[in-house]
């Protein structure tokens, strides 16, 4: 075997060692602080009863046929799948976020390049914001006489002030010499909007819209409890109410369903403005 072939090996093995070392790296802050998660819950589970918090291990038992081997099960009516019930929530979140989105974004510009106007509703603004979603729940029952209708509404109503306030700040904090050059080039109203104000303010914008899909699947969840005919906040209450032996098993994975949709939509968001601000720029 020649000098060349060893090196070529030993070579081929330290990149093998060096990937295996930096996979490791990677995936065992995970494995670690989540396997210590499910030992404290399991532990927790054992010291309260597993009737009063089923541990990791019961939750797999009791919801393994039908809700995790197969989600996308259905006996008709509200009777689906865990699969099913997201699907439902995600199109109201859709369409209440993808209105909030485009008005919020219109209103929080206007907010921004009229300080007056700004100014003047800034008071409505901040004592709106900080309503409850639930609180718009009654209201919206009332004008629409529609559960889905009111649902999105308040998925609207609740994700629109982050993104409004948002994209008026993003504006506000436009640098001051970016203005004075656009007076100096004697840019158009829609110039000065297309090739300023766009490129400044899309992190600013994508930052309210990151909160706001967080506050929208949080308002859907709540909403649907209270009156909906399906959805994943539907399920939780219906498991609740029907008080079997396995309800507290379907709730608990519920809310772990709740939750990996959370952080998926929080980083589709998040990888959109990354794009859209890397074009931008």
């Amino acid at each position: 075997m020649t000098l060349t072939a060893v090196n070529g090996r030993r070579r081929t093995r330290q990149r093998q060692s060096q990937r295996r070392s930096t996979l490791l790296a990677t995936i065992l802050p995970y494995l670690l602080c989540i396997g210590g998660f499910l030992i404290v819950w399991q532990v927790l589970s054992g010291l309260l009863g597993a009737d009063r918090l089923p541990g990791p291990i019961k939750v797999v038992t009791d919801t393994w046929d039908p809700y995790i081997s197969q989600p996308f099960f259905d006996d008709g009516g509200t009777s689906k799948g865990l699969g099913w019930q997201i699907l439902i929530s995600l199109q109201r979140v859709a369409l209440g976020y993808g209105l909030a989105a485009i008005v919020g974004i219109a209103i929080g510009g206007l907010l921004g390049l009229n300080r007056f106007v700004g100014k003047g509703f800034d008071p409505v603004i901040q004592v709106l914001r900080t309503v409850p979603p639930l609180a718009w729940f009654p209201i919206s029952l009332m004008v629409f006489q529609n559960a889905d209708k009111s649902a999105i509404f308040v998925i609207f109503i609740t994700s629109i002030w982050p993104i409004i306030i948002n994209t008026a700040v993003g504006i506000r904090e436009i640098p001051q010499d970016y203005t004075n050059v656009s007076r100096v080039l004697r840019l158009r109203k829609r110039a000065y909007i297309r090739e300023i104000v766009i490129p400044a303010t899309v992190p600013y914008v994508f930052t309210g819209l990151r909160i706001a899909v967080g506050l929208a699947w949080l308002a859907i969840v709540a909403a649907e409890m209270l009156k909906a005919d399906g959805g994943i906040g539907y399920f939780i209450w219906d498991a609740y109410n029907a008080g079997g032996e396995s309800s507290a098993s379907q709730i608990v994975l519920a809310i772990v369903y709740v939750g990996i949709v959370g952080l998926c939509l929080d980083r589709l968001v998040a990888f959109a403005g990354r794009r859209v601000s890397s074009g931008a720029s």
